[in-house]
């Protein structure tokens, strides 16, 4: 199966507009508005990272504005209606990724910490960048020239030398078809294809003999 080729460093923003711990609550939405993000990198010292302000941080003050926290979960949110400065609202530890990363690394840590945007910190923990959903997105623009090479270096050389089955991509949609020598290579093919960046689904249409240890 084709390694990931694609990091982080890839398809990060690597000029990212980042606060320090004494922002207000103001400075930090007029932040958010003019630069069209949704969480900011808290930093201290040259520039390491201690932690996020997100939009989520920053409602509790409204939603909190005429009314008692009636649930005990709700208590941490609400503890963050009174903020004024950023080291009072922001999270703490920052999650952040490694330039590094693989893409398919940093959008399983979005998906589990619910985050929409990711700072990108060295060893040091110093900010290099942000990444956001959008940018892991990028892989997807790949065109479906570039996709076929690699499936045809990377995959089909490796795993059927010599007699590659025919196929084609369109809209990132690959689609194997004719004869294999052994059954057994479909469900491999199947996810070393999937497994290629920007591709966005794989249909077999492949048959062969069954194979003798199947």
């Amino acid at each position: 199966m084709p390694a990931s080729r694609h990091t982080v460093s890839d398809v990060m923003t690597h000029t990212a507009v980042a606060i320090g711990r004494e922002a207000s609550y103001k400075e930090i939405v007029e932040l958010m508005h003019e630069w069209k993000v949704s969480a900011l990198p808290v930093l201290e010292g040259e520039g390491r990272v201690v932690g996020v302000v997100s939009e989520a941080d920053l409602l509790p003050k409204e939603e909190f504005r005429r009314e008692e926290p009636h649930l005990p979960d709700q208590l941490e949110e609400a503890s963050k209606a009174g903020g004024v400065l950023a080291e009072e609202l922001m999270s703490s530890p920052a999650v952040t990724v490694h330039p590094d990363a693989t893409v398919a690394e940093a959008a399983r840590i979005m998906a589990r910490r619910r985050v929409k945007r990711l700072p990108v910190v060295n060893r040091l923990g110093m900010l290099e960048g942000v990444v956001s959903r959008s940018d892991l997105l990028k892989v997807f623009l790949r065109p479906d020239e570039e996709l076929a090479e690699e499936i045809r270096q990377a995959v089909l050389a490796e795993l059927v030398p010599g007699v590659s089955p025919d196929f084609s991509v369109q809209d990132g949609v690959v689609t194997l078809r004719g004869p294999v020598h052994d059954r057994a290579l479909i469900p491999l093919l199947a996810r070393a294809v999937s497994a290629v960046e920007g591709v966005v689904d794989v249909r077999m249409e492949l048959d062969g003999p069954v194979s003798a240890t199947a």
